[in-house]
């Protein structure tokens, strides 16, 4: 789950880490009472889960009520790259000395933390590491370890902080490990954190990004629950319990596994298609389970076919064409599907798979196969 600025920084708060005095709201009225609340001058902030707020006038500073009132009600209702603004967050303008840059997230490949801190903050960090990779200090933390003073204080002194930040920087790379770590995320943000000219620092932005496997162990989540904002697709995918990614591309993809749905979409593009979607419908492949995908994809209008790609382990072919058959009477489908199964009992499925081949129900014997058939029936190759 993705949070908005306002929960980011309500989520670091209770770990400790300073941000600016502030509170969302929804209408222009309590916009205004907040601004009057915590005093002026004030920026309201879009929530939006989009970057170019500022760009798009969805951030601006207030000096008084007037132009406190004039700023929200400009922007609430704003569209930002089709995310409609619903609500602000209205905080504590802050003086600003420098800017920095600082996230923990998991370097899979290396099993452990990585730790990214830049003295260029305030912009897109793939910039920063696109122009100037030497700018940002990494660090690998064990989860055994976890991350010490001593260590966050090195790794100030590598990205080459001001002096003046440094004890406020470590005090807060510590707490915002701590938030990473115990608040279950897969990325806490800080772009910027900033030195302000009477030496404090603080978070002035927030990124979070938490795993939603730890939700059974964080109720506080809930009042967070149905405020994010999610792809049509998505959601329905959540419904269905199925794990689902919506792409750009023009073929659905479905199969059972991680492993098999991505490379299904590699091989979708090694052909000269383009994916719709990452569709894993896990080990088994029901009717029901089967259904719902179709449902998913089929509420994708770019999809032109739909490629299932289906390999059978514990899971019996007939089982599964049994299972793709049943499915297809129960959803009405537009796209032309081709299937692809393989593994136990592979030929039975096969053979009742072929008793109910058309022009727009196609099996194919080989991944390359179907994934060539798909992308032709798209439109492309």
């Amino acid at each position: 789950m993705d949070l908005f600025e306002y929960q980011g920084k309500q989520f670091f708060a209770s770990f400790g880490i300073p941000v600016s005095a502030g509170d969302a709201a929804d209408t222009v009225d309590d916009a205004v009472a907040i601004a009057d609340r915590i005093g002026y001058p004030v920026v309201i902030k879009a929530q939006v889960q989009v970057g170019g707020r500022g760009k798009a006038g969805g951030v601006k500073l207030a000096n008084d009520t007037a132009e406190a009132r004039e700023h929200a009600g400009n922007i609430l209702g704003l569209d930002i790259k089709g995310h409609v603004v619903h609500r602000v967050w209205v905080e504590k303008a802050s003086d600003i000395a420098e800017e920095y840059y600082a996230s923990f997230t998991l370097d899979r490949s290396a099993k452990k933390h990585l730790g990214m801190l830049s003295a260029e903050g305030g912009v897109e960090i793939e910039s920063v590491a696109e122009t100037n990779p030497d700018a940002i200090a990494k660090i690998w933390v064990d989860p055994v370890d976890g991350l010490t003073p001593e260590v966050a204080r090195a790794w100030v002194e590598a990205a080459k902080l001001n002096r003046k930040a440094t004890d406020g920087a470590v005090d807060i790379l510590v707490k915002l490990y701590t938030a990473y770590v115990e608040g279950d995320a897969d990325l806490c943000e800080i772009n910027p954190l900033i030195l302000t000219p009477d030496g404090r620092v603080h978070a002035l932005d927030a990124k979070v990004t938490l795993d939603d496997n730890a939700d059974f162990r964080h109720p506080e989540r809930a009042a967070w629950r149905g405020l994010e904002v999610m792809d049509p697709r998505d959601r329905l995918a959540k419904e269905k319990g199925l794990q689902y990614v919506g792409l750009d591309g023009s073929v659905g993809v479905i199969a059972n596994g991680a492993g098999l749905a991505m490379s299904t979409c590699d091989v979708v593009n090694q052909v000269g298609g383009s994916p719709a979607n990452f569709l894993d419908i896990g080990g088994g492949a029901s009717a029901a389970v089967m259904a719902n995908a179709l449902e998913v994809i089929n509420t994708d209008p770019n999809v032109k076919s739909i490629f299932i790609n289906i390999f059978g382990g514990i899971t019996k072919g007939e089982d599964v064409a049994n299972g793709i058959v049943e499915a297809l009477g129960r959803v009405d489908i537009a796209a032309p599907i081709v299937i692809r199964l393989d593994g136990t009992n592979a030929e039975q499925g096969r053979a009742i798979l072929k008793s109910h081949e058309s022009d727009s129900l196609i099996s194919q014997p080989t991944m390359v196969g179907a994934a060539k058939k798909a992308v032709e029936l798209a439109g492309g190759k």
